[in-house]
């Protein structure tokens, strides 16, 4: 508002430019779900690298692919993930036979719990060393290693230094100890008792869930429920569940991704042929299917807990990280697939396929991983599972769609200040103002067709896009086009043999 004018003078005031930048959102974060022996459970973590997961999730293990996807997603570009472990559950008070038990000991006044369900916990060990100068202060110790075996040469990993059990000190045993380890949980026990050193036991794995098992797909589904685990995360663009290859269930994830605006990377089962590959995309099918694609054949690598034997594993990590590979170096609007689309850490695939082999699934929106001489092991294939020829979607293709959701979520988050500001022209015109500079900012950058920015997109808030019926329901209406680029699928090249001058 302006100032009250009281005396002679000059006034000087600050008018808003109406510039409200509009910041495109990351490509490339992945939510990577599946069993694991450790960590959290049934809640999202967040990891920005391999060693991250091997801290709090214990690294590889031969009964999950979960691990070696994270690994791959990692090796291939990708920078920025989730992790959610999914375990059986109790619910109810009756315990679940199948539900993984934490690792336990009773030290001196405090009960102490592995700080996740599993066997991993039964490797520490737990020791309590009063301070000789304070009986009322100690220090507590956790050791890799059994503290009470002279045998084992147990490790400290872990120490707390001037405990104490008196909940109002500021040196309280639970509040320091349960804020900082990263390996175990402590609560001042009822009754204490005169060990001052034990080694956490009876921790257990529980069942050993795969991705198509019923118990494990009904809880993939509450992580998209309201409340769950992936409901709750601000943002996330990429899924990847290692091993999952029913049709229904990839179905009724990937309409799942389509609430949060993320794209699924769905395997190929093991051992599939030329033919089964294509009866289990059409399982695939219902809803709209653009917002998956699914990869084959399978790859196969070396692994390290079987002595480098091959085996062959889930591609949906490595493509993940080759989807943020090519965003970070040529955008979203980049087809993941080509020579530059190198797959990182494997030693082959478990199929090579021909052109002509090729040239069966890539019609059906079958995305082919491929070996060519000089390129090695490539993506040759940028379909979502809406790509069949037959379609005729618009969605065709993995690039499109991609920008599609970018676009979305970009400017979903920046219009978000528009919400009750007065509904007239001077607002529209602001919207059309700092959206049209984000569209161009994307325009220069090489996100869309045309060669000038009437060509490429356009940007509508006007009279034509909110009546006045609209406005007295207190709506606002933004049109935004584009004109997306379409990889070049198939080159072409004419060659004509010139013939010499013949004498007349």
């Amino acid at each position: 508002m302006p100032q009250a004018l009281t005396y002679p003078g000059v006034y000087v005031e600050e008018v808003s430019s109406g510039v409200r930048t509009i910041t495109g959102v990351a490509t490339s974060i992945a939510l990577f779900v599946g069993w694991a022996g450790r960590g959290p459970v049934n809640s999202a973590t967040r990891i920005l690298s391999f060693a991250d997961f091997e801290r709090k999730y214990g690294g590889l293990d031969t009964r999950s692919f979960l691990g070696y996807a994270v690994r791959d997603f990692f090796n291939n570009g990708g920078t920025d993930a989730y992790v959610v472990r999914i375990t059986p559950t109790t619910t109810g008070e009756t315990p679940n036979p199948d539900a993984p038990v934490p690792a336990a000991a009773a030290i001196g006044a405090l009960a102490v719990t592995a700080s996740s369900p599993g066997e991993w916990g039964n490797k520490y060990g737990v020791r309590i060393v009063p301070r000789p100068d304070d009986d009322a202060r100690f220090k507590l110790e956790v050791t890799l290693g059994d503290p009470t075996d002279d045998e084992v040469n147990a490790q400290v990993v872990e120490v707390f230094e001037n405990m104490s059990t008196t909940a109002a000190d500021s040196r309280f045993v639970e509040t320091v100890v349960n804020g900082r380890s990263q390996i175990v949980t402590v609560a001042v026990a009822a009754t204490p008792v005169t060990d001052l050193k034990a080694p956490l036991e009876d921790g257990t794995d529980g069942e050993v869930l795969e991705a198509d098992d019923d118990v494990f797909t009904t809880a993939l589904e509450d992580l998209f429920d309201v409340g769950g685990a992936a409901d709750k995360l601000d943002i996330f663009n990429l899924v990847c569940v290692p091993g999952l290859t029913a049709g229904d269930k990839i179905a009724t994830l990937r309409a799942n991704c389509a609430k949060k605006r993320a794209f699924l990377i769905a395997d190929s089962k093991e051992g599939a042929t030329l033919e089964s590959v294509q009866d289990d995309l059409e399982a695939m099918a219902g809803g709209d299917m653009s917002y998956g694609a699914l990869y084959y054949p399978r790859v196969r690598a070396g692994d390290p807990l079987q002595s480098g034997a091959v085996r062959s594993f889930p591609s949906c990590g490595l493509v993940a990280g080759i989807y943020a590979r090519t965003d970070a170096r040529r955008g979203v609007w980049k087809a993941p697939a080509g020579t530059d689309a190198a797959i990182n850490g494997i030693v082959g695939l478990e199929q090579t396929l021909s052109d002509a082999e090729n040239g069966v699934l890539n019609p059906l929106a079958i995305n082919c991983l491929r070996t060519m001489p000089v390129y090695g092991n490539i993506v040759w294939g940028a379909r979502t599972m809406e790509g069949n020829n037959d379609r005729g979607s618009e969605w065709k293709y993995v690039p499109v769609r991609r920008l599609a959701l970018f676009l979305e979520e970009s400017l979903y988050r920046g219009t978000q200040w528009v919400v009750f500001e007065p509904n007239d022209e001077p607002l529209w015109s602001q919207i059309r103002l700092n959206v049209g500079a984000f569209m161009q900012s994307l325009f220069r950058e090489g996100a869309f067709q045309g060669t000038t920015p009437r060509e490429a997109y356009f940007v509508k808030c006007d009279r034509t896009t909110t009546t006045q019926d609209d406005i007295n329901r207190g709506v606002v209406n933004i049109h935004v086009g584009f004109a997306p680029l379409k990889p070049a699928e198939f080159v072409i090249l004419r060659i004509q043999q010139i013939a010499g001058e013949l004498a007349t």
